[in-house]
């Protein structure tokens, strides 16, 4: 796979194709699966950690004051749940190499 652009789900697809010989279909089924599961725990509040690579992690965001851009009026911003990325040491060190 060339190193340059964005991987995208297409991409990891074709990867898994001719790596494992897999099926177009199976592949992107796969695909389909695991990123299904990873979604599933995050919304219920679970973090996802994956060794070697990396814990995604969900955090809970209180209400705080905000500025609509637009008007610059203040406002209440409601809260929120998000999700951040730490990369695991092994996937630092490969990237620092």
């Amino acid at each position: 796979m060339p190193k340059t652009g964005t991987l995208t789900k297409a991409r990891i697809v074709e990867a898994i194709v001719e790596t494992n010989g897999y099926t177009q279909q199976k592949a992107h089924e796969t695909i389909e699966i695991l990123l299904e599961l990873i979604k599933r725990s995050l919304e219920s509040g679970e973090n996802v950690l994956i060794s070697g690579f990396g814990k995604f992690c969900v955090n809970q965001k209180r209400e705080r004051r905000g500025r609509n851009p637009a008007t610059g009026k203040d406002m209440m911003l409601a809260p929120r749940k998000t999700v951040t990325f730490r990369c695991s040491g092994k996937l630092k060190e490969k990237l620092n190499r």
